[in-house]
């Protein structure tokens, strides 16, 4: 027992000694941990969130003395994935469905939106969505609260949709202040109705094989739908996806895995990152940081899908800015297979599987085929 007490204060002191340099909260390091009847400690893994650390990416994260061993000639121009007409495309096979549901039982899909305060790309994203819905024949509702609302008043509104029979789709403009429990506001939300995918329960049954999410969320079913739409094999190639968010990276690496990809995970604390990448067929930049993605990180004949919508200020554009990806489009496109511009790729895409799985909730609503 001595042993095991000693073995028991070595583990608790190493991990006191991780979180006092890596900030995580010693409160929370052993809540979860299993304990015998006289307070003992069982087993000496944290708790899961215990180990939960924020990726905030360094400025200088980027190792720019890698080389290629190999690269394509200066000549070599990488084929654009065009996933504006591929979006446009889907939302026109969209509205032929909506009028025919509207055809047949003079019903439509709904979908309701909440907004928490004044972020300009918040506020941009729900302007897109609604004016996209608007395009399909998809009728919307949005709710806008203010910054400092409360978590109750978001809950308040999540359920008045959520027993709204003319509301299909709720979805909640994240990011949302830090003040607010995420985690919470989602596990309110009718399962029936998380168009974005995101209910811990579509998460699970995404991750398990032969289990089928209701819904799966926009911005990864977008980039597979991309990939499979330009021809682009994904069984047994490998893939690698740079970041690990809950809203694209995670499900990201879990549908590239249903979908037989040999899948790695890159992050912010993933030792040599470039080398990782270099290896890869089949490249998903979801980090949030501009430019990450050097032409030296990737395989030449890679395919680049970048997910990254990275505003940079600049005067000479229309609203003083212009938007950029998580990799060096420039650099990118002289390896590359093929690659998704920013803007044009993936946003567009996401939007078009936002009212996919819109229409899909009314369908299943109204036993609609």
């Amino acid at each position: 027992m001595t042993m095991i007490g000693n073995l028991t204060r070595r583990t608790v002191v190493s991990w006191q000694k991780k979180a006092l340099g890596q900030r995580i909260p010693l409160t929370t390091m052993t809540q979860n941990t299993l304990k015998d009847d006289h307070g003992c400690q069982i087993l000496m893994s944290p708790s899961l969130v215990s180990l939960d650390l924020p990726d905030v990416w360094p400025p200088n994260s980027t190792d720019f003395r890698f080389r290629l061993a190999k690269t394509q000639s200066n000549e070599h121009i990488a084929a654009v994935i065009n996933g504006q007409l591929i979006a446009e495309e889907i939302r026109s096979r969209i509205a032929s469905e909506v009028r025919r549901m509207e055809e047949f039982i003079g019903k439509v899909p709904g979908l309701a939106v909440i907004v928490v305060g004044q972020r300009r790309d918040s506020q941009t994203y729900v302007r897109n969505k609604i004016i996209a819905c608007e395009e399909v024949g998809i009728m919307s509702k949005v709710t806008k609260l203010p910054d400092d609302c409360t978590e109750d008043e978001i809950l308040t509104a999540l359920s008045g949709f959520n027993v709204d029979p003319s509301v299909h789709g709720i979805l909640v403009q994240l990011p949302l202040p830090r003040h607010l429990d995420v985690g919470r506001i989602s596990d309110v939300l009718s399962l029936e109705k998380d168009v974005d995918g995101f209910h811990p329960l579509n998460i699970g049954n995404l991750a398990m094989r032969g289990r089928e999410p209701l819904f799966i969320p926009c911005t990864p079913k977008g980039c597979i739908e991309l990939l499979i739409r330009s021809g682009i094999e994904i069984m047994g190639k490998k893939a690698v996806v740079i970041g690990r968010s809950n809203i694209v990276g995670l499900p990201a690496s879990l549908l590239l895995q249903r979908h037989h990809a040999t899948v790695s995970a890159v992050h912010v604390f993933t030792k040599n990152p470039e080398h990782i990448t270099h290896d890869a067929d089949i490249v998903i930049a979801a980090a949030g940081v501009p430019n990450l993605v050097r032409g030296n990180w990737l395989k030449p004949g890679a395919v680049v899908v970048d997910v990254g919508t990275n505003p940079i200020e600049d005067p000479s554009c229309e609203h003083g800015y212009r938007l950029i990806g998580d990799v060096c489009y420039d650099e990118a496109v002289r390896v590359a297979s093929a690659i998704t511009p920013v803007p044009g790729g993936v946003g567009p895409m996401t939007i078009a599987m936002l009212l996919s799985n819109t229409l899909d909730a009314a369908k299943r609503a109204y036993n609609f085929t």
